[in-house]
């Protein structure tokens, strides 16, 4: 689309080979609340859920309300050809999902682990006593062991400022542990408790959980600023399997989750800029951004300015602008809005065209008007 990514198209090589988009790391997402639902709104939501990359549809119980129900919301989702978990301690509401075919249990310690081995499914095993976290886990770890029942091992990340990096080394010391078992990851609760933009949170946990095997990761997306959690989550775990197998950062492989700013910015120069002043003798206007200016060209006309009301009274003060019409005026404000923000944010504006947001951009249609109407009155066919 722009001629200043040629020499980039021509002289490097991508760094993607074909075999990206591999992963190994299995994503649950999880429907808080999922009692509070009509069995109408739990399958749309799921249903979503699964298209942005979720394996697994988590729901969520809510302790102070028990769900009796939970057989038929289960049914629902099977029927749509969704694996489910459940998520809750209530020995009843987790049997009753077991034989409606949920899959696996978060989670079960010392005060549930004996119901475990009549619920026929795969459990997920988080400590009694963070104080004591090996001694708490090896019991039920070995009980579950005695009865058949299989599982993963939840060591419990916790949030920044209640013992993150401590959390993180109880991962690295589990896996040391126990080499062989399956471990899975609560991300949620760094991804849902920091203020701060989820993308990159999720990558980097991703990162970890691949370098260490841990094999799955329950994520959420509740609060705003992760509302695009899983499907961070699902790129994500594709961009840090491929890095890892071969070895290198990953950098310059996967776009889609840069989305505050842009990957590449493309610059023009100020002798471009003045070449176009002095070439155009049309009266169609470009809008153009340099460094922290937004530039408005057209026959005769050359606007230069940070603030786009400013510009605009600027350029409506022209003879040649004398009568500008609402239709051309407001298509000038959007483009100038957009490019005030591709400013603020260090971004590429190209007029007519979107603006990036990684995974989140959504193609705009060309708002440029008809090229008559866009005409300026009085200026000749």
């Amino acid at each position: 689309k722009d001629l200043r990514d040629l020499p980039e198209y021509f002289g490097k090589p991508s760094l993607r080979g074909q075999d990206y988009g591999d992963y190994s790391i299995e994503i649950l997402a999880e429907i808080n609340y999922a009692n509070r639902l009509s069995l109408d709104e739990l399958a749309r939501q799921a249903v979503a859920l699964n298209a942005d990359g979720a394996d697994v549809i988590d729901l969520g119980c809510d302790p102070s309300s028990p769900w009796p129900q939970i057989g038929e919301g289960v049914k629902v989702l099977r029927e749509l050809g969704l694996r489910v978990s459940v998520d809750s301690f209530d020995c009843k509401e987790v049997a009753d999902a077991a034989k409606c075919g949920a899959e696996l249990v978060l989670s079960v310690n010392r005060s549930n682990r004996e119901a475990a081995a009549d619920w026929g499914v795969e459990v997920v095993v988080v400590p009694d006593d963070l104080d004591r976290f090996t001694e708490t886990l090896a019991e039920t770890l070995g009980f579950l062991e005695e009865k058949q029942v299989p599982y993963r091992i939840d060591p419990i990340l916790e949030p920044i400022g209640c013992g993150f990096a401590e959390s993180l080394a109880r991962y690295r010391r589990v896996r040391q542990d126990y080499p062989d078992k399956k471990i899975l990851m609560g991300i949620g609760n760094v991804t849902e408790l920091t203020d701060v933009d989820s993308a990159g949170v999720n990558t980097l946990l991703l990162g970890y959980c691949q370098e260490l095997g841990i094999q799955s990761v329950l994520t959420t997306q509740v609060i705003s600023w992760g509302r695009s959690s899983v499907r961070e989550c699902d790129i994500a775990r594709r961009l840090v399997h491929y890095s890892i197998e071969k070895k290198i950062p990953p950098k310059r492989l996967e776009e889609r989750l840069v989305m505050l700013r842009d990957p590449r910015v493309r610059i023009y120069s100020k002798e471009h800029i003045a070449s176009l002043v002095q070439s155009v003798r049309d009266n169609n206007y470009r809008i153009l951004t340099l460094g922290e200016e937004i530039h408005l060209i057209a026959s005769n006309v050359h606007v230069v300015g940070t603030d786009p009301f400013e510009m605009m009274e600027e350029l409506l003060g022209k003879p040649e602008s004398e009568n500008v019409d609402a239709s051309h005026a407001f298509y000038l404000g959007f483009e100038f809005a957009k490019a005030q923000i591709a400013v603020q944010l260090g971004k590429n504006y190209e007029q007519d065209q979107a603006l990036q947001w990684g995974h989140l951009t959504r193609d705009e249609p060309v708002h440029r008007l008809a090229k008559r109407q866009r005409k300026r009155p009085g200026a000749s066919e």
